[in-house]
């Protein structure tokens, strides 16, 4: 069979036809690479094939050099760059050649392989004349077809590729992109595919910007793209506008005062809902800049240090022209409008609560006479665009502000839940939930209580979107009340919400008993009972109680049901009930502890017959470990009979690299069971170690599960003590290398990941002071007492450094004191650098400051 027909098969409406060409595309792609990938070059560019197969030829060679797994994508860039040169050589010109092609989906397609391959090539070293090559198509070429295909290739480029390698040919590529997005050109296409090339590059041509003549004219092209004739072209200039904002915050004032402030209050007018969206998206973006300005200033006084940028309050200066037009749009809703679907009134209700973050209390005096206005209106969308605007200014303003407001409005609010419309009583839902979660303390237990959990509970059997939103605040309810309850009245027997508890865990329980999920509803009950259980006082303790038995039993009845599974969506929704079930039998354990050993046979029972049943399904399986982790912190010492049955299901899941989170909550469990058995784990340590180990080796496990083990090796130490001393110095050798790996500042992914590697080495090493500490084998940590404190010294000299890491320093460096409390390292503890930490509070947490003063406390005694 010829490529044309193989690759035709591919898109064949017979599922067999499809399959099996497939399957053959990919055994050539797999046997013969280079001429797998030579026939597709060759499809792709033969301007007598038919359009759909040379597009699926185009797709199956990028597809062939990109993959989103960073793990394949090496892979693939290796298999590339091992073809023959001329082999390389012949692919690329075809790909370049189609960029010309009669037939624009090919060009399109042929400009997804160009970038494909650049992306392997460019940031070796290869395939220099590119750029140029592409740069000549645009300013010499008079081929409309040729100059869009380029200008997305240089698009797709810009977005794929890190701006350093690219960094050279900024300025030529910028101009080529600049020219063709100009109103002069005649084309519109050409000019659509320039404005989302100029999107794509607009990270790096961060120096352009910073030249005002040059920022000057990429602006004011921009801005002329917004009244192209052409409503794509305006989309995408308005696009650019949303990344230009995110990107170069300050240095916008002069193009806000002169043409962005008209333009987008403009553009948020406009009959096509697509340029509105983006436009409502401009603002939504200054506000989100702004509220991160805000919280960079309140950082800075800390330090009482000026902040790095100033914000330039772009919010509250429009405010006035703004929030009309956002309150107008939101009263442009749908009757029939499709859950999921993104569109005006809810761009505009996203952007007005960003609007309250970014103005704060200004924003209530711009929108209090539109919510007093409209609340009572006889037209549906008036009274739920009031409700909306009134949730969505809920956070932002002072709560001394609010509280009024919600006061007066309350009663109101809680006779909308039995609103003749169904849009009504969602937002109104959804906004009583809001309330619940933000303002808390405007909720009067004696007055609005009863009436509010009353017109919740009773709509539970409403339409599925609005149970989940009454759900949502109940839960609510549960969690802030829970909250305050612990911050100021600890060990409370009782709540405000004894009354009501049965009531309401009943009634959630009946929300449940159903095979539908539609919009979330069940999990959404689900959810609100475990906070119920997590947050019940002592007198609720007999609810909780009952439930894990109603619980228990639905568990046992969904086993028994596993055989009767049919399809997908049946095994689907089977795994997404027992993970709701899981999430509320760990919250009752974790709420009982200890109290929950006379149900824990039957729990344990449970969940090893879940286990074997869900076969590889990671879902369950990490909610399954999940349920025995919390069981073994719950009985600790009591944990011991079940160990042996469970340890032959841990080690699959141990070895299990490919699947991340299973692997992390694995490694979870054997910090759960070392910590539950302190020094009775001892036993176990030597398989557990070995384990670990091997899964340090592996070159498929993610790099966070390793963080995780290095940790958990502090939590072995730390439950079994002087026991772990055959473990010690492999384990010191190890985290001392992992100690070595230094940060990139280039590299953000790679600062973030060390960060997070230091910390849990700083964790382990903890573990294993404190576990040694006050035993006749700590002098076996003295050779490494020198690499701890390195690792120490670094972490406390970053700049960027955490508050928890560095409360986990002083820590250490307060174990290490105590344990050699007579000097046996006291030339190590006098070191300047020591000295000069201990001198420096600021900044520090209340928590922080304390080790930190018992950290000096155990220096003293051990220099002294």
């Amino acid at each position: 069979m010829n490529a044309s027909a193989l690759l035709a098969n591919t898109l064949s409406p017979d599922a067999t036809t499809r399959q099996t060409a497939t399957q053959q595309l990919e055994s050539a792609s797999r046997e013969n690479y280079p001429v797998y990938m030579l026939m597709l070059s060759d499809e792709l560019r033969n301007e007598n094939s038919q359009i759909h197969t040379r597009n699926a030829a185009g797709l199956a060679l990028k597809n062939a050099l990109s993959a989103r797994d960073s793990t394949r994508q090496d892979e693939y860039s290796a298999r590339w760059m091992t073809l023959d040169v001329d082999a390389r050589q012949k692919i690329k010109e075809g790909s370049l050649l189609t960029l010309a092609s009669p037939q624009p989906r090919a060009g399109a397609v042929a400009a997804q392989v160009v970038s494909a391959i650049a992306a392997v090539e460019l940031p070796v070293g290869q395939w220099p004349d590119l750029v140029e090559i592409l740069l000549g198509f645009i300013n010499t070429s008079d081929d409309t077809n040729l100059k869009i295909a380029t200008l997305q290739a240089i698009g797709y480029i810009c977005e794929t590729i890190k701006p350093e390698v690219l960094a050279l040919r900024s300025n030529e590529i910028l101009t080529a992109v600049i020219h063709g997005a100009r109103k002069e050109e005649p084309s519109s296409e050409v000019q659509l595919a320039a404005v989302h090339a100029l999107f794509n590059s607009l990270e790096f041509v961060r120096d352009n910007f910073d030249r005002e003549g040059e920022r000057n004219y990429i602006m004011q092209v921009v801005c002329e793209a917004t009244q192209n004739p052409s409503v794509s072209v305006q989309v995408g200039a308005f696009e650019c506008l949303v990344k230009i904002m995110a990107l170069y915050y300050d240095k916008m004032a002069f193009y806000m005062e002169q043409a962005l402030f008209g333009l987008t209050v403009m553009g948020m007018k406009h009959s096509d809902e697509r340029v509105a969206l983006q436009a409502v998206e401009f603002w939504t973006t200054v506000c989100e800049e702004e509220i991160e300005l805000a919280h960079e200033a309140r950082e800075a006084a800390e330090y009482d240090e000026p902040p790095e940028l100033e914000s330039k309050h772009f919010a509250k200066v429009a405010l006035p022209e703004v929030i009309p037009v956002l309150l107008n749009l939101l009263t442009q809703q749908e009757e029939d409008a499709d859950e999921g679907e993104w569109n005006l009134a809810m761009s505009a209700g996203t952007c007005l609560n960003y609007m309250a973050q970014a103005v704060a209390d200004a924003i209530v005096p711009a929108v209090i006479p539109f919510i007093e206005a409209h609340i009572k209106a006889q037209d549906w969308h008036q009274r739920e665009a009031a409700v909306m605007t009134f949730g969505s200014i809920l956070d932002g303003p002072d709560p001394q502000v609010l509280t009024p407001l919600v006061n007066q409005a309350l009663p109101l609010l809680i006779g909308m839940m039995n609103d003749e419309n169904l849009h009504v009583k969602d937002t109104t839902a959804w906004t009583l939930g809001r309330i619940c979660d933000l303002l808390i303390v405007t909720i009067k237990p004696d007055v609005h209580l009863h009436p509010l959990i009353s017109a919740l509970v009773h709509g539970l059997s409403d339409r599925p979107r609005i149970v989940t939103n009454r759900c949502r605040a109940l839960m609510n309810l549960a969690d802030q009340i829970g909250i305050y309850l612990d911050e100021y009245i600890t060990s409370a027997s009782e709540s405000p919400l004894s009354p009501y508890f049965e009531g309401i865990v009943s009634a959630l329980l009946r929300v449940t008993e159903t095979t539908a999920n539609e919009s979330n509803f069940r999990t959404s009950a689900y959810e609100a009972i475990t906070s119920y259980v997590s947050h019940s006082t002592t007198d609720c303790i007999p609810v909780v109680q009952n439930t894990v038995i109603a619980i228990l039993q639905r568990m046992e009845q969904l086993l028994n049901m596993q055989n009767q599974i049919v399809g997908v969506d049946d095994r689907n929704n089977w795994n997404e009930l027992q993970s709701n079930l899981c999430s509320v039998v760990i919250s009752v354990i974790r709420r009982l502890g200890g109290g929950i050993q006379p149900m824990a046979d039957r729990i344990m029972t449970l969940i090893l017959q879940l286990i074997q049943g869900a076969g590889k399904t990671s879902t369950v399986l990490e909610d399954t470990f999940l349920v025995v982790g919390s069981l073994a912190a719950a009985l600790e010492a009591g944990f011991a009979p079940y160990i042996q049955a469970f340890l032959p299901f841990l080690y699959p899941a141990l070895k299990a690299h490919e699947d991340t989170q299973l692997c992390m909550v694995a490694v979870g469990i054997i910090g759960d069971i070392s910590r539950a058995l302190g020094d009775q784990s001892a036993q176990y340590a030597g398989a557990f170690m070995n384990v670990l180990l091997e899964n340090l080796q592996s070159n498929v496990l993610n790099r966070n599960v390793k963080i995780s083990i290095l940790s958990c090796f502090g939590d072995i130490a730390l439950a079994i003590g002087p026991a772990f001393d055959p473990y010690l110095n492999t384990t010191m050798d190890v985290l001392r290398q992992a100690g070595s790996v230094q940060p990139n500042p280039l590299d953000f992914d790679l600062m973030d990941y060390v960060a997070q590697l230091r910390e849990g080495i700083l964790e382990a090493y903890t573990g294993v002071v404190t576990g040694f500490k006050n035993t006749e084998k700590a002098s076996a940590l003295l050779p490494h007492v020198p690499s701890i404190l390195e690792l120490v010294h670094q972490c406390l000299a970053d700049e960027e450094r955490s508050d928890s890491v560095v409360k986990l320093s002083f820590g250490l460096i307060g174990d290490l004191a105590d344990c050699f409390a007579n000097g046996q390292i006291k030339e190590h503890l006098l070191e300047e650098w020591i000295a000069h930490e201990f001198r420096s509070k600021r900044g520090m947490q209340q928590e922080t400051k304390k080790t930190l003063r018992w950290a000096r406390e155990m220096i003293k005694r051990a220099t002294a």
